[in-house]
């Protein structure tokens, strides 16, 4: 999606400099002369920066009551503040009341593009900070009620405020990053950042540039990596094994000594961060072929915690399965719907190779897919094609779900009283010709179809 900024600026030159500066570098920019035009403007659609004018000819107010305005009413948009007769007191003020920088005119068109996408990125970091810390209330939850899951809420109980580094491992699609927000909520640093970086996605010529950041240029602010961002919280090394080996020497140097030097610069800067490692496969595997350093692997492994599979928590599919549909339910406007014991007890005897990020995606499939009304229930032929195909033969029976609703020994009975109709009918009431056939004295098969409710011609007693 393209960035928008709004520029209001009294001065018409002003206003279409800026502009053809931004657009130059793909941005797309809208344009107000006063805070009215402005506030009109964000109310038909929200920019994503503001770049304003602190000394408007506005006969309504200024630059600096329109900040104030916006930063009350719309507080995720950054503003930028420019001005050619600005004072340290007034940048200062001006940062108080809440944007994100001051630049005076005139302004170099290379600060000017750095201060808005800095001002941008800043902002959209916050937001997906504030989403998944919302998140981290729902979808972030660790549902069920298994030994194992138990095991692991006891296990993060206990170590979320110790703050000691954390290695999770499991397979892909367990839960390990539920269980790296889990810690984090726990722990001391639960109102600091929680930083995501996949090492997995992260080419790596700028795995070093993403984790510690690199010098300012052209007298523009320097781009923060993800440990400064982090300070203060929580960084998660998400899929370490990935990492770089290189970068491995360096990462093991800042957890040492919690310190670093950005990309082109000189200056060493210290955090204080927390870091917790996530891995899919066996790290001794990687050690032993020489992919992954022995010294950074103690240094992350202080505690290990191992996320279980979902198929070793089949009990707990129930649960997450209706937390899945009611959260898909919610956000799609779709009535919920219900399983049948058929469809459950299929769920509950797939493999799920793709864990319980699968059973996410299988609820969402049955809320969109699955055929028949809101208020009849979900059958084992109504699954997604690749659940029916792995369904014991049993649950696909047309009255399986009647059946897997029973104990045992009526589930047996109601099998032998149809098996038996089915028979009977067969050899046209011929009770002789069906207890030959069934290997059953014809006398026996009497007393059976008596005790059944059946006789002779199909007909209940």
């Amino acid at each position: 999606m393209q960035v928008e900024i709004l520029i209001v600026d009294d001065e018409a030159d002003i206003r279409r400099t800026i502009a053809d500066t931004l657009e130059d570098e793909g941005y797309r920019c809208r344009a107000a002369a006063d805070s009215v035009s402005a506030l009109e403007s964000i109310e038909e659609r929200r920019p994503h920066l503001v770049i304003l004018d602190i000394w408007l000819r506005d006969k309504d107010r200024d630059g600096m009551e329109l900040l104030k305005i916006l930063k009350d009413r719309f507080p995720e948009i950054p503003v930028v503040m420019i001005s050619g007769h600005g004072t340290i007191e007034t940048a200062v003020k001006a940062i108080k009341l809440g944007a994100y920088e001051f630049v005076e005119k005139p302004f170099k068109a290379d600060r000017l593009v750095l201060t808005a996408k800095r001002a941008v990125d800043t902002a959209r970091l916050e937001r997906e900070n504030a989403e998944l810390r919302e998140r981290a209330g729902a979808d972030w939850q660790m549902i069920g009620s298994s030994q194992s899951i138990c095991q692991l809420r006891t296990v993060i109980d206990r170590v979320g405020p110790t703050g000691s580094r954390v290695l999770i491992t499991g397979p892909s699609g367990a839960g390990k990053e539920i269980a790296a927000r889990a810690l984090h909520t726990r722990s001391r640093r639960s109102e600091g950042p929680f930083i995501v970086l996949n090492c997995a996605t992260m080419a790596p010529e700028r795995m070093e540039s993403e984790l510690f950041g690199s010098e300012a240029r052209n007298g523009g602010a320097p781009h923060l990596g993800t440990f400064e961002q982090a300070h203060g919280g929580t960084l998660l090394l998400d899929g370490v094994a990935d990492m770089p080996l290189e970068t491995q020497g360096k990462i093991v140097r800042v957890l040492q000594e919690q310190s670093f030097v950005r990309t082109g610069g000189g200056t060493r800067i210290s955090v204080d961060v927390r870091v917790i490692a996530t891995a899919n496969g066996n790290l001794a595997n990687e050690m032993a072929a020489g992919r992954f350093r022995q010294d950074l692997y103690y240094r992350l492994n202080v505690v290990p915690i191992e996320v279980p599979p979902l198929s070793s928590r089949r009990d707990d599919i129930p649960l997450l399965f209706r937390h899945f549909a009611e959260r898909a339910a919610a956000a799609s406007g779709m009535p919920c719907r219900d399983l049948a014991e058929d469809a459950l007890a299929a769920l509950q005897a797939y493999d799920w190779p793709g864990n319980v990020r699968q059973l996410r995606n299988v609820a969402e499939w049955i809320l969109i897919m699955a055929p028949g009304t809101a208020s009849d229930p979900v059958r084992s032929d109504m699954l997604p094609p690749d659940i029916v195909a792995g369904t014991p033969d049993p649950l696909r029976w047309e009255n399986g779900a009647e059946v897997m609703g029973l104990p045992l020994r009526e589930a047996r009975e109601r099998f032998e009283r149809e098996y038996l109709i089915a028979q009977v009918d067969r050899f046209g009431g011929n009770v002789s010709r069906t207890a030959q056939f069934v290997g059953m004295e014809r006398s026996a098969l009497h007393r059976k179809l008596k005790t059944l409710g059946v006789a002779p011609g199909n007909r209940a007693l």
